[in-house]
């Protein structure tokens, strides 16, 4: 069976992570999130698989390959030009993208499945198709119910009592939803749904094709499912989900590495004095990380690999990414550190090279280490008594 990935888009609501890495390669302890989706698509039959791939492509098509070592069958369909020599993306739209790779040459000639990159699922997809098939839709979404107060932050659909699409409503205020149903970004399509995309025009499948269906009165349906569906459509979003696998509550995540205390993991030749430092669980620490003496990490905190915390540094309710240097004394509550950016958990960031605050956090590949202005030794003050 057939289905596509969509990882096209820029991913601007995650920046600065997705800077340098596409949405759909954003690790969950270390293993990108679409990397989970392909092994679900396996699991229920969907072997042959297109993505179209636009900002950072080879981050993608240079990871995944043709699929051979994940089970299954990849093949891109990139949307961007070469100008100056230089890749440039230029995305067409999620429907726009589906229209592309038929036009090319037709793939989808049967019941297929379209996926957005960026969200971890353990929906029962056999399921859903089977729905779909009975219902003769030429297109369905997928819905999840979430708590009422939570509908303003998502697509709701609306439907009648046969499960036929009759509005949308993006984002509404809580006493004007009419439903409790949001769009999950997961959609079943016969082929026949080509007859509603133009050719060679940027063209969305939520803004566009789904109304364009509802007022010609196609059979056009949505499905409301119980699963766990965590979307990372966010900086906060990623914030949630990386504490939620390391609570245990995303059952189809497991923490990578040994378990070397009760909540407490670690990839391989981690450098670390567990009688002189403070740890608490739940903790993942990456591989060929070091962690001095004095320093304190309470989780939930992720620290990828090859990372190293100064003495008496802090990282406390934190994401910290790979080659990432703390530096003594350093306290960091509810952050996220990627790169030369720290972000709070509302996605607010700092550049702090710009900030010149590299003496505080850098990359532990520099041979020499920037040492602190005196106007802001005040800062590393500060930060390491917590203020």
């Amino acid at each position: 069976m057939k289905a596509m990935i969509l990882a096209a888009g820029k991913g601007t609501r995650v920046r600065p992570i997705t800077y340098t890495t596409p949405k759909p390669m954003i690790p969950i302890l270390q293993k990108p999130v679409m990397e989970f989706l392909l092994e679900l698509l396996k699991q229920h039959g969907f072997t042959e698989i297109m993505v179209n791939v636009s900002h950072l492509a080879h981050e993608i098509e240079n990871y995944f390959r043709d699929g051979q070592r994940f089970g299954v069958q990849i093949a891109y369909s990139f949307e961007g030009r070469i100008v100056d020599g230089e890749l440039v993306g230029e995305a067409v739209g999620s429907a726009g993208g589906m229209r592309r790779i038929q036009d090319f040459h037709p793939f989808f000639d049967d019941t297929f499945i379209v996926l957005c990159g960026d969200a971890l699922i353990d929906l029962d997809l056999t399921k859903a198709v089977e729905w779909h098939r009975k219902k003769g839709a030429i297109a369905t979404v997928v819905m999840k119910s979430v708590p009422h107060e939570q509908v303003s932050s998502y697509g709701v659909v609306v439907t009648d009592a046969d499960g036929r699409i009759k509005t949308f409503q993006e984002k509404p205020a809580v006493e004007e939803a009419l439903s409790t149903d949001i769009n999950t970004g997961i959609y079943i399509f016969e082929p026949e749904i080509f007859n509603y995309i133009p050719s060679g025009v940027e063209y969305d499948i939520g803004g566009q094709l789904f109304p364009k269906l509802v007022e010609m009165g196609a059979p056009f349906y949505g499905i409301s499912m119980d699963f766990q569906w965590v979307d990372i459509g966010k900086v906060p979003d990623y914030w949630q989900a990386i504490r939620d696998v390391l609570l245990g509550n995303v059952k189809n995540v497991q923490i990578p590495g040994h378990e070397v205390a009760p909540g407490i993991y670690t990839g391989l030749n981690v450098a670390v004095n567990w009688d002189k430092v403070n740890i608490q669980g739940p903790v993942y620490i990456g591989a060929m990380t070091r962690i001095e003496d004095g320093a304190t990490i309470i989780g939930p905190s992720m620290i990828g690999p090859s990372c190293r915390i100064c003495s008496n540094a802090t990282v406390d309710n934190s994401i910290i990414f790979d080659y990432s240097r703390l530096g003594a004394g350093v306290r960091l509550v509810d952050k996220l550190v990627f790169g030369r950016y720290c972000v709070d958990k509302t996605g607010a960031a700092i550049d702090v090279q710009a900030a010149a605050l590299d003496w505080l956090i850098t990359d532990t590949r520099k041979t020499e280490l920037a040492t602190p202005p005196d106007e802001h030794r005040v800062i590393a003050e500060l930060l390491s008594n917590g203020k």
